[in-house]
């Protein structure tokens, strides 16, 4: 297991108090040597910043993009490896959605996201759109290598809340700095199923070492805030895999007894580990559940590649875990109009359950449904463009009007 990310959530200002950066800087040069010191690897330390409209107010799009590419020099000089430059909302004007892709253009570091669903603003068709727009521009920006890689740095957020240490969902809800833990720990769950005589045994054993990791991390994330007026948010365990077979999620549930992911039974082993996650005892923050990101798992980016993953499993496997659709690669060609309609059933589904998901597509320049991808990128694994099935259509009527609408928790029986 390893920490993927030290995320430092601060409010800079505007113009930001380059001060501030420098105290977070310290701060999490501190952190990550008593992590490396509890015995963990840390692979980042990252910057989030409050919603785009609490930093920019009535700031011209052309100032937002000077503020990200000064942003990005800046956490260059002090010690962060990335940085989200915030959260674009529904009740903000459509320039804070729409500058988001010239954000991405003009900086190499910088992460950013939308609303499209919250208790507070409703499932926003607005922001849909919007959100399915700068899906579609992301793809094609110039200067972005590969090609269609601008969507690794933007996410669609569902009822996501602040305090996700996950980028490009990361955000602060401003006023005083705080940080949190992500971790990169799939191989947890393959280490603690291999061998497991029985599911009781399986779970439990996968609770043991998420809490025995939890009561590490938080102990060295004790002795680094003391005195100083930084809070510790939490710990999002959410099983993250890397591209290998020994650190894969799709390897964990497979070895459950799932003849393939994507096969039936798979959406019972995802509710499974889900479940354990919940039961295990730390200080939870972000999704804390289960990931299933196609791109950035070895083997679930073979079984998409076979065709037994689809996009309709993954969202149907969202009902019980995990992030909504994440690094899922399409059609070059797919439309604003599809993509939307993906979207909105992700929002509903977050809000109806009430849970945070979040949606990052990234459609494929001038590639089809069933070309090879391969990519020189060590956090991506090799695969194949998936398909929407063919009943995806764009939306019409009243489902592609310019409302929000509200969706009730679902009630207990």
């Amino acid at each position: 297991m390893k920490i993927r990310s030290i995320t430092y959530f601060a409010e800079p200002g505007y113009p930001f108090d380059e001060s501030r950066l420098a105290s977070g800087g310290t701060f999490v040069a501190e952190a990550r040597r008593a992590f490396e010191d509890a015995g963990f690897e840390v692979q980042s330390t990252r910057l989030a910043l409050p919603p785009l409209g609490k930093t920019f107010g009535r700031a011209s799009s052309a100032a937002a993009v000077k503020y990200a590419q000064d942003l990005e020099a800046a956490c260059f000089v002090h010690g962060f490896d990335y940085a989200a430059l915030g959260v674009a909302r529904p009740t903000d004007p459509p320039s804070f959605y729409e500058v988001i892709p010239d954000v991405i253009s003009a900086t190499q570091n910088i992460f950013a996201s939308a609303v499209i669903a919250s208790p507070l603003d409703g499932l926003s068709l607005p922001a849909v759109q919007l959100a399915a727009q700068i899906i579609h521009r992301c793809a094609a920006l110039p200067g972005i290598a590969p090609p269609g890689f601008g969507n690794l740095r933007f996410a669609a957020l569902a009822n996501v809340e602040s305090g996700v240490p996950f980028l490009p969902a990361a955000y602060h809800d401003g006023g005083a700095p705080l940080f949190a833990v992500a971790t990169e720990a799939a191989d947890l769950a393959v280490t603690a199923f291999a061998g497991a005589a029985t599911l009781a045994e399986a779970r439990a054993r996968l609770v043991e070492v998420v809490e025995s990791a939890a009561t590490r991390i938080t102990a060295a994330a004790k002795k680094i805030t003391g005195s100083r007026a930084v809070h510790f948010g939490g710990i999002d365990f959410s099983l993250a895999p890397f591209p290998t077979a020994d650190k894969s999620i799709g390897a964990a549930l497979e070895s459950l007894g799932v003849p393939m992911v994507g096969a039936s039974g798979t959406l019972a082993a995802a509710a499974f580990v889900t479940d354990a996650l919940n039961r295990a005892q730390y200080q939870h923050t972000g999704f804390s559940g289960l990931f299933m990101p196609v791109l950035e798992d070895s083997v679930l980016a073979a079984r998409s590649a076979e065709g037994l993953l689809t996009v309709t499993d993954l969202l149907l496997y969202s009902t019980v875990c995990g992030t909504g659709l994440d690094t899922v690669p399409l059609a070059g060609d797919t439309t604003p109009a599809e993509l939307a309609a993906l979207l909105l059933d992700v929002g509903a589904l977050a809000l109806r359950l009430n849970k945070p998901l979040t949606v990052r597509l990234m459609p494929m320049p001038g590639k089809q449904a069933g070309d090879e991808i391969t990519f020189e990128f060590p956090f991506f694994a090799n695969g194949r463009v998936m398909a929407i099935e063919r009943k995806t259509r764009p939306l019409g009527g009243l489902l592609n009007g310019s409302e929000s609408f509200d969706l009730a928790r679902r009630p207990r029986a």
